[in-house]
């Protein structure tokens, strides 16, 4: 956010979920905090939409405040991206709490949101005309994983009576603790349901996952 003290021109809340807008020169920072999943994609992403069409270059991103996310809301904000480049616009992360820059490390798609990252110039250039096209590649390929993620947490859901977020953070610390890309994980568990093999060292991480959160969850009953 801003160092100032004034205050958003907008702000949208909801149960658990903050957003507020304050443009700047020919930005817009938008200040996201709480938690991201399905239930709130269409305030994000209307929220977010109306930022960049007010941002004259770029949209930046204070998300410092998310204690949680996943795949739902990144493919919010690459859709987003995408919108912006085709309008010759930028979008940026400028903070971002662990478990932001976590996921978006894990997919791969933190190089898009860096500050600065991918040129708004003159598309007419060659160099610029390539890093545009390759990017928006990466952005395609970042929101097509979403669906076999979605699967994979859907079988942990069902394997192990999890729910939604609890098969989230298993599968993001098997991803993890496997030095395994989240997609990739996710179609090897997608496989294994359809017949396919998988790894004794995937099967030990996910009953010891599953194992922790359950260990997890009983002390806070205590």
């Amino acid at each position: 956010m801003p160092e100032s003290e004034d205050r958003p021109s907008t702000a949208v809340g909801s149960p658990g979920l903050m957003i507020e807008t304050y443009p700047d020169d020919s930005r817009v920072l938008v200040a996201v905090s709480g938690e991201l999943g399905l239930d709130v994609d269409a305030e994000l992403r209307a929220a977010l939409r109306a930022a960049l069409a007010a941002a004259d270059e770029a949209v930046e991103l204070d998300m410092s405040g998310v204690a949680f996310w996943d795949c739902s809301a990144l493919n919010v904000l690459l859709a987003l991206r995408e919108q912006a480049l085709a309008e010759g616009k930028g979008v940026a992360v400028r903070a971002a709490s662990p478990i932001v820059e976590r996921l978006l490390t894990l997919t791969g798609t933190l190089p898009l949101f860096t500050p600065d990252a991918g040129d708004t110039g003159d598309t007419g250039d060659t160099g610029v005309g390539r890093r545009l096209g390759a990017e928006v590649v990466q952005l395609r390929r970042a929101m097509q994983t979403r669906p076999t993620i979605d699967l994979a947490r859907g079988v942990l859901m069902a394997s192990f009576g999890l729910s939604r977020q609890d098969a989230w953070e298993v599968l993001v610390a098997v991803s993890q603790r496997t030095n395994t890309k989240l997609h990739r994980l996710a179609d090897d568990l997608v496989e294994a349901v359809q017949g396919g093999p998988l790894s004794e060292q995937v099967r030990h991480e996910v009953a010891a996952a599953v194992a922790r959160l359950s260990a997890s969850r009983g002390r806070e009953a205590d």
